[in-house]
């Protein structure tokens, strides 16, 4: 491969399972919440470990997980977001308080079930495209609580169910699991919205991403190519 540095925003392997860490707290809220989601995933036609998809909005503060039903992929739930710190646009440094915005990715050595804020796994940032701009910073969280310093915080009840199926996709050999995060949804003439925002350019690459999703129904994939990220 040349320069062109991939990150693979999708990508399953159903030959291993992945060893994944654990505790305690992490096994009694799967014990807790199994039994709802496991029918919940059932009514969809998924299976449990079925690969799930996330999908961030800092905007309307939402966080969607979709799961494999089939050929395609199903909404599961929608969450509302607890809180998130800093405003509009990715994150550039260390210390600037700011969630971050763009495609990441989610393995097994991610997870943190022995968290301070109750349970959490780290989206994968700085990923290439970051390191590519010189961005700063790390341990960039979903977690459960509701205070952030750059992470994105769910709520204790909302992170059991959102951790314990990522675990669960992650332990039955999903290798990677995308969250793919967004300003607000890119939706009619959005660009107009915000012709005059410092953060239009980078917005614009995100959009072909979220079209593809819409348009396909599968998670994209995405490259990171002369520092510009580019969909399969």
């Amino acid at each position: 491969m040349s320069r062109a540095l991939w990150f693979l925003c999708w990508m399953m392997s159903p030959l291993m399972a992945a060893e994944l860490p654990s505790s305690a707290r992490a096994v009694q809220a799967e014990q807790r919440v199994r039994a709802e989601l496991g029918a919940r995933l059932s009514d969809l036609g998924a299976s449990w470990g079925a690969p799930v998809y996330l999908r961030i909005f800092k905007e309307s503060r939402e966080l969607e997980l979709w799961v494999q039903a089939g050929e395609g992929y199903q909404l599961f739930q929608t969450w509302p977001i607890c809180t998130w710190s800093g405003t509009l646009g990715p994150k550039l440094r260390q210390g600037d308080w700011q969630a971050p915005e763009g495609f990441y990715a989610v393995a097994a050595r991610q997870l943190n079930p022995n968290s301070r804020f109750h349970l959490s796994f780290n989206v994968g940032y700085p990923n290439a495209y970051d390191r590519a701009h010189g961005r700063t910073g790390d341990f960039l969280m979903v977690h459960g609580n509701c205070v952030s310093v750059g992470c994105y915080a769910m709520g204790d009840d909302a992170i059991e169910q959102i951790y314990t199926l990522v675990a669960a996709a992650l332990a039955q050999g999903q290798a990677l699991v995308p969250v793919h995060i967004f300003p607000f949804r890119m939706e009619g003439d959005w660009a107009a919205a915000y012709a005059k925002h410092e953060w239009l350019p980078f917005w614009r690459e995100l959009e072909p991403a979220y079209r593809d999703f819409v348009a396909g129904g599968q998670p994209p994939r995405v490259r990171v190519q002369g520092k510009r990220y580019v969909v399969e």
